[in-house]
């Protein structure tokens, strides 16, 4: 950067100013949306028969891929996706919660892995994280912190979640920034977590984009809805009334039929064999032979 000269007045001498990062002119506008606990197949554009119309919608404009893996547990996927890195690399190779003392399972992510969004902070985006966050120790999610495993530890510019695995959906422990606050309704008002953070979201991206329309954002949106505990609004439920009365294993065999007519898996993909369980001998003990599989 080039250096001011100062002289003994104004006139004799040249400010430079400090300039502002700023991305690129075609920088993307990113939202990343992390559903827990959610299979390959219960969204509709892999197939499914359940209403999933808003992503539905995205897959019609984009790409879908039949062969993604994530580490199939929350803390490790969210370590993975933040860093880019293997989650054993960065200590996460169980949920952070439960760290076991041993190399790539002590739960937290070393300062040494930079994170995403503050890789995109420090670029000129503005960086914002709504919903479940599962990163931070049990014992660093206290009004006193530490902060530094909190969403705005980590790159965030503005965070509006959850900080635990799990929380109740009509009265959650909720966390703004860096301090808990009360949910802004009653259950009895209608109030549901996943409506508030879909709002929140959306009026983090508005005040944003009002401000600064020129200049890309990062949102990260993670809903618990689909993970425990299950608490969907009664209309959600009473939609499906007697839908799935024949059973998981029907709806699976028809969700895969489906699959493979709309081209979601390869033709020649056989549906995973289940196993029935064990039958057993005249002494009660269980015999292989009983052990089958359809």
């Amino acid at each position: 950067m080039e250096h001011p000269r100062i002289g003994r007045t104004i006139a004799e001498s040249t400010p430079v100013f400090t300039p502002i990062v700023r991305p690129p002119a075609d920088a993307p506008n990113v939202l990343v949306i992390v559903l827990d606990d959610v299979g390959f197949g219960q969204l509709g554009c892999f197939g499914s028969d359940i209403n999933t119309p808003a992503i539905d919608g995205l897959a019609a404009r984009g790409l879908r891929y039949n062969r993604f893996h994530v580490t199939a547990m929350c803390s490790p996927t969210r370590a993975a996706m933040f860093t880019g890195r293997n989650h054993h690399t960065v200590g996460m190779g169980f949920l952070t919660d439960i760290p076991i003392g041993f190399p790539g399972y002590n739960g937290r992510i070393p300062k040494s892995a930079a994170p995403l969004p503050r890789i995109l902070r420090n670029v000129g985006y503005n960086t914002f994280a709504v919903g479940k966050w599962h990163l931070a120790p049990r014992w660093e999610q206290s009004a006193s912190g530490p902060f530094d495993r909190w969403p705005l530890g980590l790159g965030f510019e503005r965070y509006y979640g959850f900080l635990a695995g799990d929380t109740n959906q009509w009265t959650p422990h909720l966390v703004r920034d860096n301090g808990f606050i009360e949910p802004p309704a009653r259950p009895e008002d209608g109030y549901h977590l996943t409506e508030d953070m879909a709002d929140q979201a959306i009026r983090l991206i508005l005040d944003q984009q009002q401000a600064t329309p020129d200049k890309p954002f990062f949102m990260y949106f993670a809903p618990g809805a689909m993970h425990a505990p299950h608490q969907a609004p009664r209309d959600f439920i009473d939609a499906y009334s007697g839908h799935f009365d024949d059973g998981w294993e029907a709806w699976r065999e028809r969700l895969f039929t489906k699959q493979l007519e709309e081209g979601v898996v390869p033709e020649a993909t056989k549906l995973t064999a289940r196993r029935r369980g064990c039958s057993r001998g005249a002494n009660s003990a269980p015999t292989s032979a009983g052990c089958t599989r359809d």
